[in-house]
């Protein structure tokens, strides 16, 4: 009896509206990426290894630009970079767009603040970020924030496709390494 209400309760959660796995468990080793990436409508490269010599980082993955929950959540993001800045830590969001879209985006949703950069096939099975539904394009990315620590280590993860709580999460998340 035990297990089936078990099962029963794990299904239940899994079939709820925003609830996702978490992707990478705390604790391990973020995968190392090189790819490219826009600030202020300028193309960059972004490098993990780079970002993570300067403070910890909040790595975002969103699955589109420019549709409504993503475009909220890089609002969300540049009005609080100066806050995670504050706490010395770097705002990356990556996702499966094209370098244009991404040059774009960063400039009209990410207000010129951080970096946006391509999530290639290698990147979104490495973070285990690939976005299953359904009917849905096969090179999207579920909406999951990653909290990277200075030396390298997944701090914290949140992972949910409604944008509204990844900003205050992972803020709460860098403060938190602060008291460590």
């Amino acid at each position: 009896m035990k297990k089936l209400l078990t099962a029963a309760i794990a299904s239940l959660a899994l079939a709820l509206p925003g609830v996702a796995l978490a992707n990478l468990p705390v604790g391990v080793k973020a995968p190392s990426f090189a790819t490219q990436g826009a600030l202020a409508g300028k193309e960059v490269p972004l490098d993990l290894r780079g970002a993570l010599r300067k403070g910890p980082v909040v790595l975002y993955f969103y699955p589109k630009a420019f549709t409504q929950g993503c475009t909220l959540e890089a609002h969300a993001f540049a009005e609080a970079t100066p806050e995670f800045a504050k706490y010395g830590a770097t705002v990356i969001g990556l996702s499966a767009d094209d370098l244009p879209t991404l040059r774009k985006f960063s400039t009209e949703a990410c207000r010129d603040k951080f970096t946006v950069g391509v999530a290639n096939p290698q990147i979104i099975k490495s973070y285990d970020v690939a976005l299953k539904r359904a009917g849905g394009p096969a090179a999207m990315t579920n909406r999951t924030s990653y909290v990277i620590s200075q030396d390298g280590r997944i701090a914290y993860v949140h992972s949910d496709m409604d944008y509204r709580q990844h900003v205050s999460q992972t803020l709460a998340a860098v403060k938190a390494l602060r008291k460590r």
